[in-house]
């Protein structure tokens, strides 16, 4: 099974380099470095004669979600080398500015079995973290067949992606029985993984590691500093939206605006290529639109400030009074709602939660979020907050209550590779 899905990979390679030049016309990145992606870098001097942890992250949320573990990997094994692997250039962007020479960043390589060889030939890893759900047969094979010890951290298995890799069972299976150990982010994400061929005793339910999340003095203090530079104004937040989310996000912001006339839309759209179409959407509907990139002064007149920057989220989410989750209102199945959540802040999501479908569970059962049916709701649901203090403070109580009750998930991974190491 493994053999057809590498030929089929390879006659698909001249489409994936025709969509990388295509995505690179609005993100320019795509088109640099592909040499990457079939295993050709360079290495830095000496790599092969370290101790090697490879740690895999897919974009700017898993690589956002790891940097409490990066943190505590540099720290407790300071005599391994970390290298850091993403697909995206975002997620690329990310690693090198959060963590920059402490560890060695580099495209991950395509499912190709020449393009792994040559990776794992260079890097010769003694333990691979992947995290999430990145789970590909070659990548998986020349690993296991090397000697490499593989983690899947913070594993999550929804009912949909189930389905996808119950109907290559062979090839899943195969799959998962490479895998050392499985940290899982809930009882059901585990069970879908048994059922689909995980060996029980390399099972282990953890909860998720983006429970952990860090909000030191610092950050609490330039949210501070940011909310006075907003004139201390309620703040509607569209978090990490996605196309055909935005205009529902500023419906809801026009509609409630006309009960709050103080209300600013504070709009962040998730893939950075957006954020032109994204400010001509706003100026588009007559909206005084300041931009965070170009650090424009937002006076008491305007009313959207977009968030066209990187890796700044987590200090927006601490000046929101509501936090409406993008990518639930299509079936992409929902962005991170715990940055909101860990500041205290009420959050709405739309129907498609699947990616978070046991936090998205915890957090509406304690009253920390609610989970609309449907677009329409949303302008309701945000005025009815906005208009009620007490109970936009008891949502607001309730979620980070949820996010503290709910750490050390990071403490019981780490204990799963120290024993892989």
């Amino acid at each position: 099974m493994r053999y057809l899905y590498s030929a089929l990979f390879y006659l698909l390679v001249p489409f994936l380099l025709l969509r990388m030049l295509l995505r690179s016309r609005r993100a320019p990145a795509y088109r640099r470095r592909l040499a990457e992606r079939f295993g050709f870098f360079h290495c830095p001097p000496g790599l092969k004669n370290e101790q090697v942890i490879w740690l895999h992250a897919v974009s700017v949320g898993e690589t956002l979600a790891a940097v409490p573990l990066v943190e505590k990997l540099l720290e407790r094994w300071p005599d391994h080398r970390l290298v850091i692997t993403t697909t995206t250039p975002t997620g690329s962007d990310r690693v090198r500015a959060l963590f920059g020479d402490r560890v060695f960043h580099v495209y991950s390589p395509w499912d190709l079995p020449g393009s792994v060889q040559r990776f794992m030939g260079q890097v010769q890893p003694q333990l691979l973290v992947i995290m999430e759900t990145e789970l590909w047969p070659n990548l998986l094979h020349y690993a296991h067949l090397q000697g490499c010890r593989i983690v899947l951290a913070n594993a999550r298995m929804s009912a949909r992606s189930a389905r996808g890799y119950a109907r290559l069972h062979s090839l899943t299976s195969a799959m998962l029985g490479s895998l050392s150990q499985v940290a899982c982010q809930s009882p059901e994400d585990g069970e879908r993984l048994l059922d689909l061929g995980l060996p029980a005793q390399r099972l282990h339910n953890t909860g998720s590691i983006k429970f952990d999340i860090e909000l030191d003095a610092g950050l609490r203090g330039a949210a501070l500093t940011l909310r006075e530079e907003l004139g201390n104004r309620p703040i509607l937040l569209g978090s990490s939206t996605h196309q055909g989310e935005d205009e529902l996000i500023l419906d809801a912001f026009v509609t409630a605006q006309q009960a709050v006339p103080t209300l600013l839309c504070l709009l962040v759209p998730r893939h950075p290529e957006r954020f032109p179409a994204v400010y001509q959407l706003c100026q588009s509907r007559g909206l005084r639109t300041a931009r965070r990139s170009l650090s424009e002064e937002v006076s008491a007149q305007h009313q959207v400030l977009l968030g066209d920057t990187m890796g700044e989220l987590r200090l927006l989410s601490g000046v929101a009074s509501v936090c409406v989750i993008g990518g639930s209102f299509i079936e992409h199945g929902g962005q991170n709602v715990l940055e909101a959540a860990a500041w205290g802040v009420p959050v709405g999501s739309g129907p498609h939660m699947f990616n978070f479908s046991e936090i998205t569970r915890m957090l509406t059962s304690a009253g920390g979020m609610v989970q609309l049916q449907d677009a329409g709701e949303l302008a309701t649901t945000v005025r009815e907050l906005l208009l009620d203090e007490a109970r936009l403070q008891a949502m607001g109580a309730a979620a980070a209550a949820v996010v503290e009750a709910n750490r050390g998930a990071l403490a019981r991974l780490l204990s799963l590779l120290e024993q892989e190491l």
